[in-house]
């Protein structure tokens, strides 16, 4: 907000937020709409959303005029409508994130638009591959996704397959979309078409947003080709040029904010989609879609009590202990190398590492599935080839495989809550593509 110094001379110039207005210094001039100014901002300069997208300060103290273009545009207010479902139409749903947000310039804030008008004017592409079904679902964070929330996603993509949808966008933010992924990916057996959860690493209100591309790409995507199944589809390079379609249970989030932040790990892209073009690429296998729904299953239920430990140095005894004394019933550890935890005493100040080699067993024999997966990220574990990996399996840690940790992490939980009985061998199972055989790389 303003100071009210500020807001007297906007309007005394009958200017105000959501304007299109020109503002002078002594050495430049600059045309942009008036955007609030945010809290955390302690001066007073004049925030201003530029054509390109972004947003610059203007110093109040070296103003030498204001000019008022345009007045703020008025947002009309919409009376509920329900959505009359189409004939092949695609599916979108959404749970927040940017990538369905815009700027609302009367007050500077990121609002969320789902309509599918509103959709259609935000990415006006995706009127060219048919209807949408537009459904909201939620406004999030990605931080704080439960299980819970894979339930209700999971839900919502059945009634849209009952439907008869062609294919399910899910729009999520990008910080814990790969668990999402790999979560729906085993709630879903023979899931009859695909559902892409697609994300944005820049907001829309940015000159270098990848939210259009990425969402265009997953409807051609669905529309143009044949794929069944869960996968994430995201910008492949930092260029505007190409999106791949990402395996759900082989996706990880590699940088904090580069637009091709998402790359598959220890497996093969599935595709890879042209933006400019109708050109779809398969690079590896892939299941194919199918009209029967006889064998679509859903099971969303997630065990609760199950947690992801990081191994470092310096670790203490009772930070194993506690998943005990909480009655955990599943723990996966992200070990170092080959998958190994310090349980080797060797001089005085490694003694606590005896106490954490009891405390893992304790731990395995009072029921907790306790799986060992990588913090090297590619690869896979293989502890028979020290002796503190061979010490572990002794004790009944489960080897993970070549999964990644989150991955690990909610197919326990899955499995926990599905397949109980089974989970020490179902684990170690490939069950949707999560484990292979030889490494691709």
């Amino acid at each position: 907000m303003y100071s009210s110094k500020v807001l007297s001379k906007l309007k005394k110039n009958k200017i105000s937020i959501g304007s299109l207005i020109e503002v002078s210094t002594h050495d430049e001039s600059f045309t942009g709409l008036l955007i609030n100014r945010p809290d955390y901002l302690l001066d007073d300069n004049l925030i201003i959303k530029l054509d390109n997208g972004y947003n610059i300060g203007v110093s109040f103290s070296k103003i030498k005029s204001l000019k008022l273009l345009k007045k703020p545009e008025k947002e009309l207010k919409k009376k509920d409508k329900k959505q009359t479902v189409k004939k092949d139409f695609i599916s979108i749903l959404h749970t927040g994130g940017t990538i369905a947000s815009k700027v609302d310039y009367r007050t500077g804030g990121v609002v969320s638009r789902f309509d599918p008008e509103e959709l259609i004017k935000m990415f006006p592409g995706l009127e060219d591959y048919g209807p949408i079904h537009s459904v909201f679902m939620g406004n999030m964070f990605s931080d704080d996704m439960r299980f819970a929330h894979y339930a209700k996603m999971a839900d919502y993509v059945k009634k849209e397959v009952s439907l008869g949808s062609k294919g399910v966008i899910i729009t999520h933010g990008t910080d814990t979309m790969g668990y999402s992924a790999a979560a729906l990916s085993f709630i879903f057996d023979n899931l009859p078409i695909p559902v892409i959860l697609v994300g944005a690493q820049r907001s829309s209100d940015r000159g270098s947003s990848d939210a259009e591309m990425n969402i265009l790409c997953a409807a051609k995507f669905i529309r143009k080709s044949d794929f069944r199944g869960v996968a994430v589809c995201m910008h492949e390079t930092s260029s505007d040029d190409t999106c791949v379609i990402l395996r759900g249970v082989n996706v990880r989030k590699m940088h904090s904010s580069r637009r091709d932040a998402f790359k598959t790990i220890n497996d093969e892209v599935i595709a890879r989609v042209e933006y400019q073009d109708d050109d779809i690429t398969f690079l590896s296998e892939h299941e194919k879609r199918t009209d029967s729904l006889k064998d679509f299953i859903v099971k969303p239920l997630m065990e609760n009590k199950v947690a992801l430990l990081k191994v470092h140095t310096n670790m203490m005894s009772e930070q194993i202990a506690f998943y005990r004394e909480k009655n955990y019933k599943g723990l996966v550890i992200e070990g170092t190398g080959l998958g190994h935890l310090p349980i080797s005493e060797i001089d005085a100040p490694t003694k606590e590492h005896t106490r954490i080699r009891n405390e893992v067993k304790k731990l395995v024999d009072s029921g907790c599935a306790v799986v060992m997966c990588s913090q090297t990220i590619n690869g896979r574990v293989n502890m028979n080839v020290y002796s503190p990996g061979r010490d572990l399996l002794n004790m009944g840690v489960l080897p993970g495989e070549d999964m990644l940790s989150e991955t690990a992490f909610v197919k326990l939980a899955w499995l926990l809550a599905n397949e109980k009985k089974n989970v020490r061998e179902l684990i170690k199972t490939n069950l949707r593509g999560e484990i292979k055989k030889r490494l691709i790389r």
